[in-house]
């Protein structure tokens, strides 16, 4: 278990990084977050898996597994029921070495949660 981590994230160790790993910029990881929440209310509706929150959370956390190309070692790995704290803690832990520049990640997080569609009112 990593310093920092919920008890419910753990993660398996990954000694080395390969030189090819993929990378995000910070407007890709931004428009990323920005079609999360633009989707918001069709994601929540087809994932009833928790809150609104974790729904996003969580397909942020599954979009950048597969843009980034993740090893199953690369994967983070929950015991228990994770919540919005662990998709947080989870998605700074996968994008740590993984960002061409070193973006404000909670700023496009903030974004994505707090944004509401209201055009479909």
């Amino acid at each position: 278990m990593y310093s920092g981590f919920t008890e419910s994230f753990e993660i398996l160790p990954t000694f080395l990084l390969n030189a090819s790993v993929a990378a995000i910029t910070e407007a890709r990881f931004a428009k990323i977050c920005g079609e999360i929440s633009k989707d918001r209310e069709s994601i929540v509706r087809h994932n009833p898996i928790g809150t609104e929150e974790e729904i996003l959370l969580w397909m942020l956390l599954s979009v950048l597994i597969s843009y980034l190309s993740l090893s199953e070692t690369e994967t983070p790995c929950f015991s228990g029921t994770p919540d919005a704290h662990t998709y947080k803690k989870a998605i700074h832990h996968v994008l740590k070495n993984r960002r061409e520049t070193n973006f404000d990640i909670e700023k496009h997080l903030s974004r994505m949660l707090k944004s509401k569609n209201t055009s479909h009112r």
